[in-house]
């Protein structure tokens, strides 16, 4: 628990190694130029503690509990006889996996929010998760029939650079920050490891070549489904409200 690759110890130097330079960098600012007070230097750095204890525990759950955890379903899922459940599953694990993400909902109040309520929030979280839940089923297609990554990954793109000029303009830079937010640790942690499970079960499947490529696709669902949701509401003048 304490020792080993993904043990305690290990994972608390990785987070010290990650936050000390920032440390170095905040104190020289401080001496140099900030002199923040004393009180919220105290505020600062309890905050600091708060963080590298959150990513502790958050970097050892991952470590010791959804990569191990999503290898072995999708390890057992590449072994069913009928590849095709592959993709429903894909489709209901991305959806599932975007739906809980805490990132995703935080920006889809902020979209509301700013928005003034013309754009509900539970809309945009119900059009994120069915975007990422299609490209996931279409990742499970792709490793089952072989189809080569850039065939998906060209298309997509284009396809996305096509909707900037028909898509409501209030939904173009939100489609790409929603691409961000959507590869976050639910989708790289749970979703990733599944796929690369799959990927080292099927017979022909390389689990470098074909088990990776998932988080860039997961990345573009949301700006081709968010276009798509502004086109709709562009040409058709559907009230969000509903």
């Amino acid at each position: 628990m304490l020792y080993g690759e993904h043990g305690l110890l290990t994972v608390l130097i990785e987070v010290l190694e990650a936050l000390l330079p920032l440390l170095i960098f905040f104190a020289i600012f401080q001496i140099l130029y900030l002199k923040f007070p004393r009180l919220e230097l105290v505020k600062l750095i309890r905050g600091i503690i708060l963080t590298a204890i959150g990513m502790i525990l958050f970097l050892y759950g991952v470590y010791n509990g959804f990569l191990p955890v999503g290898q072995e379903i999708g390890e057992i899922l590449g072994n069913f006889e009928h590849k095709w459940i592959l993709m429903p599953f894909g489709f209901i694990m991305g959806f599932l996996a975007t739906f809980a993400e805490p990132a995703v909902r935080v920006l889809c109040y902020q979209i509301e929010e700013s928005s003034s309520g013309f754009i509900k929030s539970n809309l945009m979280i119900y059009t994120l998760s069915i975007g990422v839940g299609v490209f996931v089923a279409i990742a499970m297609a792709k490793l089952v029939y072989g189809i080569p990554f850039q065939y998906i990954i060209i298309p997509g793109y284009i396809l996305a650079i096509l909707l900037l000029w028909l898509s409501d303009k209030d939904f173009i830079a939100i489609a790409f920050d929603a691409g961000g937010v959507a590869t976050g640790p639910m989708a790289v942690t749970f979703l990733m490891s599944m796929a690369i499970g799959v990927a080292s079960s099927i017979d022909g499947r390389n689990p470098v070549i074909d088990g990776f490529g998932l988080v860039a696709m997961i990345a573009l669902a949301p700006i081709i489904f968010v276009m798509i949701l502004g086109v709709y509401i562009r040409y058709i003048g559907v009230d969000t409200n509903g």
